[in-house]
């Protein structure tokens, strides 16, 4: 049985209003190279940039992917698509870990409905997790 931690929710939201006016870019870039940081702290803190790119860039879909050893990020935003810095693969799984918290997602993943609420207001987004295999893909689509 998993523990469910309630706070996670949280802990994400306060990350994206934490880092609400920065260069998410560049502080993913520096999250992704960072090696020896406690896992669970900076997968809360890529994921709240990610999301917070997408959202202030106003993106239709976030898309977190790993093919075997081959992990990739997306951004998709009317038609065109760009890539975000690479997590690490253990970074990557402690992602996967945070959403099935977050969520509740058992086994081989699921879809729900995620809120976020920031400064002005709030955001939805749908989530899915699938896995299959050697592939796990970790899906958010402003809603």
């Amino acid at each position: 049985m998993q523990i469910h931690d309630s706070n996670l929710h949280l802990k994400l939201q306060e990350m994206c209003d934490c880092y609400l006016e920065t260069d998410y870019r560049t502080l993913l870039t520096t999250i992704s190279s960072r090696a020896g940081a406690d896992l669970d702290e900076e997968a809360l803190r890529y994921l709240g940039l990610a999301l917070m790119h997408i959202i202030t860039e106003q993106a239709t879909k976030l898309t977190l992917k790993q093919e075997g050893t081959a992990i990739r990020v997306k951004v998709k935003n009317d038609g065109n698509k760009e890539e975000l810095p690479i997590p690490s693969a253990p970074l990557f799984a402690a992602m996967v870990k945070l959403v099935r918290g977050i969520l509740h997602f058992e086994g081989g993943g699921g879809e729900s409905l995620l809120s976020l609420g920031l400064r002005s207001g709030s955001v939805d987004l749908l989530v899915a997790l699938q896995e299959n295999g050697g592939e796990i893909s970790l899906k958010f689509k402003v809603v």
